[in-house]
Order: C-alpha cells, then structure tokens, then sequence
C-alpha cells in the first residue's frame, strides 16, 4: 500500500505496513536499525505513540477516521511519547525528516493498495 499527500499529490511512502493488532502496535518499530525511505507503519487504532527501545528518530501522522491530519509530530527521537490526540484513530510512522514541515493540521492521506 501507498500513502500520498492530497493537497501536494507527493507520495509520503511507497511501502505502508499496516499494524492492527495489540501486539503489532505494541511492537511497532521497536528492534528495527532503520526505517528506509519510502517505508512507513500505519498503526490503527492509535491517539499515541511511544518510541521506547527505538534506535533511530521518526515523523508521525496522527489521522482522524476520515484520514484527514490531526497533528503532526516530526523527528520524534527515541524514548519519547507523543501527546494523546482523542481524534486521532490512526497514525502513520514515517522516517526521521521525511516531512520537512509541508504536511499540516487539516490536510487529506489517501492510502492506495
């Protein structure tokens, strides 16, 4: 699965994991060395990440159900938590400095198989 930008058509990421279960969300990242370019995780459902046992830094993507922007939090470094966003039901993970500041509160993600 692919994720793109609505408001720029920009791909975020060519290769979208998908984490649904507990102990999948509750795994996430931890234990990788990296997160390529072009890969992210899509944690579902998800107001709050953590990066506990992380090795490297990330940007996330908090989304509502329509995968609208909640919030966005970029270059989380390791052993950190986010805020908790009520609206947020889904949260992509994307690599560290990936977003650079264009992806806002209010903008669209359409996720294509």
């Amino acid at each position: 699965m692919n994720c793109i930008h609505v408001p720029t058509r920009r791909c975020l990421a060519q290769e979208v994991e998908t984490a649904h279960t507990f102990f999948a969300r509750l795994r996430g990242l931890m234990g990788r060395r990296e997160l390529p370019d072009g890969a992210a995780l899509l944690l579902e459902p998800c107001p709050q990440i953590h990066t506990c046992f992380m090795r490297f830094s990330i940007d996330v993507i908090f989304l509502d159900a329509q995968d609208r922007v909640v919030a966005v939090e970029e270059n989380v470094k390791p052993w950190r938590m986010s805020k908790f966003y009520r609206s947020a039901r889904r949260t992509l993970e994307l690599p560290g400095g990936s977003l650079r500041g264009f992806v806002q509160a209010g903008d669209e993600l359409l996720f294509n198989l």
